[in-house]
């Protein structure tokens, strides 16, 4: 029978034990799309949006989403955050779909016994998530795509890139 690490020997949920490890520094970036029509990032971008700075307010939640990550994703420990920085890139040339599109990428890090890749997911996706919230009076159709983990490094597993 396969061990599984989240699991006692009764087979119960368990948060993995990490004070064996050594602390190192560690970095992860994720990265999402928030896909809208254009009409929709030209509102964002004018300023004109009704509920205010769509990319400011997204931003502050993706940071908030960070630090609040063992709160929302079981079995997540909580992980003393050194930094959490968070980009935005505007797209406005619509895909083959008619969609316009705003890349997230956020890059989490700490220096401790566990990575911070769910951090940096959680980040992005709260942060998408937040656009939607703001602009979904004006656009219902906005979707997420592509969130995955771009990097990550630090700890007994080393460096991770996306090919």
């Amino acid at each position: 029978m396969a061990e599984f690490t989240h699991f006692n020997e009764s087979g119960r949920a368990r948060m993995v034990d990490v004070s064996a490890k050594g602390s190192t520094e560690r970095v992860a970036t994720a990265q999402g799309r928030v896909l809208m029509t254009p009409d929709t990032l030209e509102k964002i971008q004018r300023g004109t949006i009704a509920k205010g700075d769509v990319l400011a307010v997204a931003q502050v939640a993706g940071v908030m989403g960070a630090k609040r990550t063992p709160d929302l994703i079981p079995m997540c420990h909580p992980v003393l955050l050194t930094s959490i920085d968070i980009a935005f890139k505007e797209d406005p040339q619509p895909d083959r779909d008619g969609r316009c599109s705003i890349a997230i990428t956020a890059t989490a890090k700490t220096t401790g016994q566990t990575g911070v890749e769910m951090e940096a997911m959680t980040a992005v996706s709260v942060a998408a998530l937040t656009i939607y919230d703001m602009c979904k009076a004006v656009d219902k159709s906005i979707s997420f795509s592509d969130i995955a983990l771009l990097s990550k490094s630090g700890g007994k597993s080393g460096t991770y890139s996306r090919p």
